[in-house]
């Protein structure tokens, strides 16, 4: 194995610009047989399904075990499947400090306070740590079946199957039925695909394995091919060693290996199974592990074949099926079309149509996709999740931490999801000693930060140009899900050792880092930017993006200094440290309302050369922070919904998680139609055929903003009470929904009709009192854990809640 890996690592890149993969046409495929549709929804209604193969990635479908993924064409004359394995990145260099710029960084600040905007601009960019790029998430590899010329096929479907998490592809060949499985096992840790068909010993292909870059595939024995590699760019970047075994465990026929490919022929069926393993050390990512890979893959695939592939596939929609079935939405009846045909309806500019049982489709494959690319113990979803088909991936398919990266944990804790969330925490955390050394050495801070983005390697220096690297709230925002964890499980263990450690590591960061600002006395941060937006300079048509104080900094800090004290406070700390906190809180500065009533962006009522910029920024505070409600700050309310409607009269949305984003503002808004159509906008705009969201490019973060949109428009719980259904849009008239999540560790069924509630149920999983309330109807529980209590009283306006 070693000299195999050796041999692979040396292999010159031999033309990368010129191979397969740099033609941007190549991941298309077109069918060369003839393909007549089955034209029959599959018996799961939880089921994305087409009549055709795919002709392009964004139309392949997700498969994945948080681990690997699989995207799977479908195709009749040519099966692709493309792979990834969530380490393998390419490596450093990396952004790191130049040198201490603190004393640069009080000269951009006297002139940020003097209104000398361009001359703060030059100088902030003259000590910038430099982008480095390209430093790309990588696939793994693409596994290509061939089954020779064939002229036509019919009864053709391809679907993915949301409850049991397997992609199937069935269609019939001159009276053969052939049908063939796709899955990511958690549970052995392999992909797996099975080809059948009906007839005895109708079966042939050949597989081959392809993969751009450093790169080697041999076979070993007659049916498995071993793939090894190291993720890179060229001869630079040299990054995470890989390898991978394809074994071919055929029933009856043949099995044959020549010209690094294996070749079935007349076998009644066939498994594959794919194994990975990396040198990737999360947690010393400068010492690679040194162990035997095709060893480890080895391993793996013998426990895998052992068992009986009935026996695989159930345990792998066992351990799926834990968290998928949690929640259940239902909106409406099912439909006998098909998933392209549904979307079609939304994109179609002469529609009207609603499909409410699409929407509830779409809630749910946002749960899917976070099940599927974000595991315990696994990576956290990247900007892709965990699927990837480029070598140079779009932003790098990196942790964009601005707000990407967190959006694409909004729904874990309410759709009860909580263990996928704990990835996300896990690389916060290996963060932090990269965060510290960075405060120390660039700005001579204690505590820890991150910028604006990160990736395996988990460099928190600040890079890049000034308008979008000069921000240093990246790791702060990230915090809060430490708290929001907290606040929906009541983990104390958790808490203390997890939460209020990073929770205070960052505070200590901006108790050095704020400064007064001379002319309100208040605490400002700064320099800084308000992602990625940028302004006119005062009296010039010149833009600049630095400011002091600008309120996404303000809101965070504020975030981070408010969950610091109550954490603190539930764990009995009261110490200087805590009093300093409270201190730099009462003396922050926090957004203004400005002359026209929207919420400021800065601290200046500056002109904006986009009003229509797909960041708003400055509604932090209001989702998915906590800062602002109706009942406490209306003022505030009606400000950042003036915010909103000129962002969005200016074209604003025009992303795909822009306008997720959005979706959630409504419903903080309590707005339930312009919530409604803003997922409708999102289905209409920003929706690939295979429900992927669309920035464009292809960016998962739609995805699960959107659901996380969903829940929030049936349940919210961010102000102390549980609200049920505070945003039910007229087209969700009649619906239902079991499982969603509330804070204090709270889980809600409701079923509703005509708009209005019908039944509830509350379970308790840890025995806190609760106010939960319906309209101008609320009740108080004292609920014991594992208790369940009916909430019926709220629907019929009764005083009065029984235990069920």
């Amino acid at each position: 194995m070693k000299k195999q890996m050796i041999a692979g690592l040396v292999l010159v890149l031999c033309a990368a610009v010129q191979t397969h993969a740099q033609n941007r046409g190549y991941f298309n495929y077109k069918e060369a047989a003839g393909v007549l549709p089955l034209n029959q929804p599959p018996s799961e209604p939880l089921s994305l399904w087409y009549n055709q193969p795919s002709k392009v990635w964004e139309d392949a479908l997700p498969v994945g075990n948080g681990r690997m993924g699989a995207m799977v064409y479908g195709g009749v004359s040519k099966e692709r499947i493309t792979l990834n394995e969530d380490t393998i990145w390419a490596g450093p260099p990396v952004p790191v400090v130049k040198e201490n710029v603190s004393d640069t960084i009080q000269e951009v600040r006297r002139l940020l306070f003097a209104g000398q905007y361009a001359e703060a601009q030059k100088l902030q960019q003259s000590v910038m740590s430099p982008r480095i790029s390209p430093r790309s998430y990588q696939p793994l590899g693409e596994l290509v079946l061939d089954f020779g010329d064939v002229a036509k096929a019919s009864g053709y479907r391809r679907d993915l199957n949301l409850d049991t998490a397997v992609a199937t592809t069935v269609y019939e060949v001159d009276g053969v039925t052939f049908t063939r499985e796709v899955f990511a096992s958690p549970v052995d840790d392999v992909v797996v695909v099975r080809l059948a068909a009906d007839n005895p010993g109708a079966l042939s292909f050949a597989m081959r394995v392809n993969r751009e870059g450093i790169f080697s595939v041999t076979p070993s024995g007659n049916d498995t091919l071993i793939a090894t590699g190291q993720a890179s760019h060229g001869d630079k970047h040299l990054g995470v060693k890989f390898a991978s075994r394809y074994k071919v465990v055929a029933e009856n026929g043949s099995t044959t290996t020549q010209n690094s490919g294996v070749s079935v022929s007349g076998a009644d069926s066939a498994v594959i199974y794919v194994t990975a393993a990396t040198d990737y050390n999360r947690d010393d990512t400068a010492n690679p592990f040194t162990h035997d890979l095709e060893a480890v893959c080895a391993k793996v695939e013998v426990a895998a074949t052992e068992k009986a592939y009935s026996q695989l596939k159930a345990d792998s929609i066992a351990s799926h099926q834990k968290y998928f079935r949690r929640v259940s939405l239902d909106l409406g009846e099912p439909s006998s079309e098909d998933t392209l045909s549904r979307l079609e309806g939304y994109r179609n500019p002469r529609s009207t149509k609603i499909d409410p049982n699409f929407e509830a489709l779409f809630f749910q494959y946002g749960r899917y996709l976070l099940i599927t690319s974000s595991r315990p113990g696994t990576m956290p979803a990247n900007l892709q999740g965990v699927w990837n088909k480029d070598m140079q991936a779009p932003w790098n398919s990196d942790y964009h931490i601005n707000i990407n990266m967190q959006m694409n944990y909004w729904l874990a804790e309410v759709t009860n999801l909580s263990e996928c969330h704990l990835p996300f925490m896990d690389y916060i955390e290996r963060l932090v000693p990269s965060g510290q050394k960075t405060a120390r050495d660039l700005y001579s801070c204690r505590g820890f930060l991150a910028g604006h983005g990160s990736d395996a390697w988990h460099s928190a220096v600040p890079f890049g140009m000034a308008q979008y690297g000069q921000w240093v709230v990246g790791g702060a925002w990230c915090t809060r899900h430490f708290m929001q964890h907290y606040r929906f499980t009541k983990d104390r263990k958790f808490l203390e050792e997890r939460a209020y450690p990073i929770l205070k590591e960052s505070a200590l960061f901006f108790l050095d880092w704020l400064v007064e600002d001379p002319k309100t006395g208040k605490l400002v941060s700064g320099p800084s930017t308000s992602p990625e937006n940028k302004f006119f300079i005062p009296g010039t048509k010149e833009k600049s993006n630095l400011t002091m104080g600008p309120s996404m900094d303000q809101q965070i800090i504020w975030d981070v200094f408010s969950n610091t004290l109550e954490a603190a406070e539930i764990l009995g700390i009261d110490d200087a440290f805590t009093q300093d906190v409270q201190q730099a809180l009462d003396k922050l500065a926090m957004p203004k309302i400005g002359s026209d009533g929207r919420l400021m962006e800065w601290t200046e009522e500056f002109a904006e050369p986009e009003p229509g910029h797909r960041h708003i920024s400055h509604l932090y505070g209001l989702y998915p922070g906590r800062q602002y409600n109706q009942t406490d700050t209306p003022e505030y309310m009606a400000a950042m919904r003036k915010s909103i409607d000129t962002r969005l009269a200016s074209g604003g949305g025009h992303t795909g998680w822009s306008r997720a984003w959005i979706i959630n503002f409504w419903a903080r808004f309590k707005d339930a139609d312009n919530a409604h159509e803003n997922l409708v906008m999102l289905l209409k705009k920003s929706t690939y055929n295979n429900l992927f969201d669309k920035h464009a490019p292809f960016q998962i973060d739609g995805n699960f903003g959107g659901a996380a949109g969903m829940a929030e428009m049936l349940l919210q719980s961010h102000t102390g009470e549980i609200e049920l259904l505070p945003v039910l849009p007229e087209a969700w008239a009649d619906g239902a929904v079991t499982g969603l999540c509330a804070r204090g560790g709270f889980e809600v069924d409701m079923q509703w009709k005509d708009g209005e509630l019908v039944s509830g149920t509350l379970r308790s999983k840890t025995g806190l009192p609760c106010t939960v309330r319906y309209r101008d109807q609320v009740l108080k529980l004292a609920t014991e854990k594992g208790g369940s209590y009916d909430l019926g009283a709220l629907a019929t306006a009764g005083d009065a809640v029984a235990p069920l």
